[in-house]
């Protein structure tokens, strides 16, 4: 136990302090986060999706502790992306257009962009929990899904 990392593997309890590696089975896992504190983490967890921690057996969130087998998970996407012609396209058309008409051929240029978020939520029992992900890339949405299919998972294991 450190008030630091001393290295590759160490971890951060919920009480503050650095753990070596080795000391993950000694200590018992961390109570369930306060609400507005943010993502779970520590020794215990298999996944985290936001605010929602998935151990073998369970499903820690903000709202509370429920069991993993029999939890239903959503993934709702919420992204928008636009087409748009970007600044330096526009820049090099005006610039080139000056010299030759070949320039306007960088008004052909476009830059998808993607913004929104994606809701993730998970109902077990009494438990329900929503959380919003932020996308800053189409590759996030996709990484979302790829989380709370793992969920599904480990859900399905720990019912049979």
């Amino acid at each position: 136990m450190s008030d630091a990392a001393q290295g590759s593997g160490w971890w951060r309890a919920s009480d503050g302090k650095w753990y070596a590696p080795q000391d993950a089975d000694v200590l018992p896992p961390p109570p369930p986060p306060a609400p507005g504190v943010g993502p779970p983490s520590g020794p215990g967890f298999v996944l985290t999706i936001g605010d929602i921690g998935v151990t073998r057996d369970s499903v820690v969130t903000p709202n509370g502790t429920a069991p993993l087998a029999g939890s239903q998970w959503i993934v709702v996407d919420r992204t928008t992306t636009s087409s748009e012609i970007p600044t330096w396209a526009i820049v090099m058309a005006v610039l080139f257009a000056l010299a030759c008409l070949l320039g306007l051929l960088f008004l052909l240029v476009k830059e998808t962009r993607v913004s929104g978020s994606v809701e993730v939520s998970v109902r077990s029992g009494s438990l329900v929990h929503l959380t919003q992900l932020p996308v800053r890339q189409i590759h996030d949405v996709d990484r979302y899904r790829w989380l709370v299919g793992q969920a599904q998972s480990l859900a399905a294991q720990a019912a049979g």
